[in-house]
């Protein structure tokens, strides 16, 4: 499972013009997942990213996490984080899970962060053709991988 974090002063997704996920203060999530990922990826990934501290605390420092500073959530799927790039100029898709495979995942890690957080995590549709605007606060943008947790 691979997703891209970014902090958030407002994010929103919509489909043929109709929002379907919109947040203020908190984190987008554009998360892709891959065949061989499992609950466990999941379970790391939610813990990784609902105590990620990377909202400024009083003094400035990024010391809080959404949690602290009860901010909101906002996933998308998005099956081209796991692009492989290494042949030619069109992108492989290949490490992506099928719809069969990652539906079931991406509805899993939303209802994981649900329970985590305590409460309504926003979202778009998977496998539709997505608008995401956002306003990247900081910007921070991080890109955090289950299959290499040294990152």
């Amino acid at each position: 499972m691979r997703v891209v974090i970014q902090r958030v002063s407002s994010a929103s997704v919509s489909v043929d013009g109709k929002i379907t996920g919109k947040i203020d203060n908190g984190l987008l999530i554009l998360a892709g997942f891959e065949h061989a990922d499992t609950h466990e990826d999941l379970e790391w990934m939610v813990g990784k990213i609902t105590r990620l501290r990377i909202f400024n605390d009083n003094e400035g420092v990024m010391n809080l996490s959404v949690m602290d500073v009860n901010g909101d959530i906002l996933v998308v799927s998005q099956f081209t984080l796991h692009a492989k790039t290494k042949k030619g100029n069109r992108p492989s898709y290949v490490s992506a899970a099928p719809p069969n495979i990652s539906i079931p995942l991406y509805e899993k890690f939303i209802k994981m962060l649900e329970d985590t957080i305590g409460k309504k995590v926003e979202q778009g549709v998977f496998g539709a053709m997505m608008d995401v605007s956002l306003v990247n606060s900081g910007p921070v943008t991080i890109i955090i991988d289950s299959k290499n947790r040294d990152l």
